[in-house]
Formats: structure tokens, C-alpha cells, sequence
């Protein structure tokens, strides 16, 4: 816990959007892992240092990559990663579209002609 009332406020805030690598569903706040009360740690001695919101998460996102946000930044990655299904879909139905267009029409036999209904009796025998 930090002395100033105010840098402990920002260490909670800046805890609570940090995940806990060994739990991964809470935040380094809400967890008991030792690896949190670690990032705990930190993230209030480079706010006794000094640095700002963004460069403690920069500080700590450096260290631990993206993942260690609980709610991760909008980059490039992300946005592919969220456009992939979508993405997928559409070239899956534009494929199927190609494939039923592509295949022969199917029609209706034509009737067997008298001369032909003769042939296949006398191959069967009748």
C-alpha cells in the first residue's frame, strides 16, 4: 500500500485492468498468486518512480506482452484476429455459391422411344 491516498488509487486502477498470468480470469487486484502480488509490487514502485498510467502498462505490457491486459489494445492483430470468422464465413459462402453454380444442371431423362422399350424387352427376355 502506498502512503499518498491518491498514487494508491492509481495503482488500484491500473492493477484492475491487469491480468493475473496464473489465474487469467482476475485481475492482478483480485488475486492471491504470487506473480500478482508481484505485479502488485511493481506497478507501485514505477508509480513511487514516477511514471505515468501509460507507462506503467507500457512498462509491464513490455515484459508480459499483450495478454497480460485484460481487455487488449485495438491494433492490427486484434482487428484480424476478430475479422477472421467473419472473413472465413464469406469466402466459405462465395465458395459454395461457385461449387452449385459450376455443377451440370440436372434434367429429366427423356422417355424411352417405342423402338427402345422393344430392345430392352428382348434383352430381358419378355
Amino acid at each position: 500500500m502506498l502512503k499518498d491516498p491518491a498514487l494508491e488509487q492509481r495503482a488500484r486502477q491500473i492493477s484492475a485492468h491487469l491480468r493475473c498470468m496464473v489465474c487469467q480470469n482476475q485481475s492482478i487486484d483480485d488475486s492471491n498468486a504470487e506473480l500478482a502480488k508481484d505485479l502488485r509490487v511493481l506497478v507501485r514502485q514505477r508509480i513511487s518512480d514516477g511514471d505515468t498510467d501509460d507507462q506503467v502498462i507500457d512498462y509491464v505490457v513490455s515484459r508480459y506482452g499483450e495478454f497480460v491486459l485484460l481487455n487488449p489494445r485495438l491494433s492490427i492483430k486484434t482487428i484480424i484476429l476478430w475479422a477472421m470468422p467473419i472473413g472465413l464465413l464469406i469466402v466459405g459462402i462465395f465458395a459454395l455459391v461457385i461449387f452449385v453454380r459450376s455443377r451440370p444442371s440436372r434434367r429429366p431423362a427423356d422417355a424411352l422411344s417405342a423402338d427402345e422399350k422393344a430392345r430392352i424387352d428382348e434383352l430381358l427376355g419378355q
